[in-house]
């Protein structure tokens, strides 16, 4: 799994003097040489005991993906983490400042929200404790064997289109430990999602105050009285 820092925020606790002032030392991910040492080297055990995003949605409607993962195994996994990729595209549009897009804004990512305080600069990242200094990795820690863990993105469409989003489950972040299903083939998927260019027409219905699909109905016009 290729290493990345996320732009826009750093580690609490750590400075750009103790990582290395040069930008290449930042790039080989800050902070996570100590942790990723101890990370055990083995295979475990899992299983996605439930996978939802919806195949048809709509620009600026929101929606969420679902991805739970079991502990199928006898060991307890270090930390199981969760890789998306997709989310965003590469735009070929001249002169632009950053050509990288996204396809879906993450509007809060797995785990809880963290109170710690962070310093930002160019962009807010997306809120949720699971994130991590990994592109668009996101993990939630140790699990027990036959414990299960949710991840959920709460997630807005921006650009119309047929997308696939892949995901990957790793046991670790280093790759060390690395999370197999009973058969030993790599914990993968896909969604292919259609995203239509409008978001769908509603209304709300006078007689029950529910938010229903379709436009408002032209109301009729009065009959006149039967002599």
């Amino acid at each position: 799994m290729a290493h990345a820092v996320r732009v826009g925020k750093l580690l609490p606790g750590i400075t750009l003097a103790t990582c290395g002032a040069a930008l290449a030392v930042l790039a080989s991910g800050c902070g996570e040489a100590e942790h990723d040492a101890h990370e055990p080297k083995g295979t475990y055990q899992v299983e996605v005991t439930r996978a939802r995003f919806a195949a048809k949605q709509a620009i600026a409607h929101n929606t969420n993906l679902v991805l739970v993962v079991r502990n199928s195994g006898a060991r307890t996994i270090p930390n199981v983490a969760v890789t998306l990729n997709s989310l965003s595209y590469v735009s070929d549009y001249p002169h632009l400042a950053v050509d990288k897009r996204p396809v879906w804004i993450v509007n809060t990512g797995p785990g809880a929200v963290s109170t710690k305080p962070y310093v930002l600069t160019e962009e807010v990242n997306p809120p949720g404790g699971g994130e991590t200094a990994y592109v668009d990795t996101w993990a939630l820690g140790a699990l027990a064997p036959g414990a299960r863990k949710s991840f959920v993105w709460h997630v807005t469409p921006v650009k119309a289109g047929v997308h696939t989003v892949d995901y990957t489950v790793a046991a670790g972040l280093d790759g060390r430990s690395r999370a197999r299903l009973a058969n030993g083939s790599p914990v993968t998927g896909k969604f292919v999602v259609a995203v239509a260019p409008a978001p769908p027409q509603t209304h709300v219905d006078p007689q029950t105050e529910q938010i229903v699909a379709g436009p408002v109905p032209t109301p009729s016009s009065p009959q006149p009285a039967s002599p």
